[in-house]
């Protein structure tokens, strides 16, 4: 029988209201307003705060603030050149891992944190955590919400607005709520980027 801090890593239900855990959140929380008070010109400090923050964080990762974490990043694997919008919100209670070059729209929530649906548990404060994998060159939409224990692909792109409840394969566009494929990848995308404009490859290479 583990302590309340490993329970939030193990799928058990747990109180995350237990001093250990408290007093570990209120300092990474003290640092993450920290972060959220930077400058637009101290890009050099958001880097090296980060590596600070974050259980990982790779080169060229950019998040512009406000960002919001439970854990204060704490409990984030970042790859190589991750990039976030304005108002990322990370339930980070437990692990949250996303791959290189993966990008986010603004308003963006990552959860990883549930709560029984029986009432009697929600009344003691129970909680239960579960992670979340987002692959390399995902593009999560503004405004979307994934919920705890999915897992979505590489490449694959989430609509804004979408509510991703369960997994989403690598290489697709899924949309919605709740999200659903919408379609694969393919043929069309190697010649138009967007509607009817097609893709200037000796422009951009």
């Amino acid at each position: 029988m583990g302590s309340m801090k490993e329970k939030m890593h193990t799928g058990e239900l747990y109180l995350p209201g237990d001093a250990e855990i408290m007093e570990d959140q209120v300092r990474r929380l003290d640092r993450l307003y920290d972060y959220n008070k930077t400058r637009p010109t101290e890009g050099t400090k958001r880097e090296a705060m980060l590596k600070e923050m974050f259980a990982e964080v790779g080169e060229g990762c950019y998040i512009e603030p406000p960002f919001h974490a439970n854990m204060g990043g704490g409990n984030v694997h970042f790859g190589n050149y991750v990039y976030a919008n304005f108002n990322l919100t990370m339930v980070d209670d437990t692990h949250i891992y996303v791959g290189d070059y993966t990008m986010f729209g603004p308003n963006v929530t990552v959860a990883t944190a549930g709560h029984p649906i029986l009432p009697e548990l929600r009344e003691k404060m129970y909680q239960y955590n579960m992670p979340v994998h987002i692959g390399k060159r995902c593009w999560i939409g503004a405004g979307a919400v994934i919920v705890p224990g999915v897992t979505i692909g590489d490449d694959t792109v989430i609509g804004a607005g979408s509510v991703v409840t369960k997994d989403i394969p690598a290489g697709v566009v899924a949309v919605g709520n709740p999200c659903r494929v919408l379609r694969e990848i393919g043929d069309y995308d190697r010649e138009y980027y967007f509607k009817n404009r097609k893709i200037d490859y000796e422009a951009i290479e």
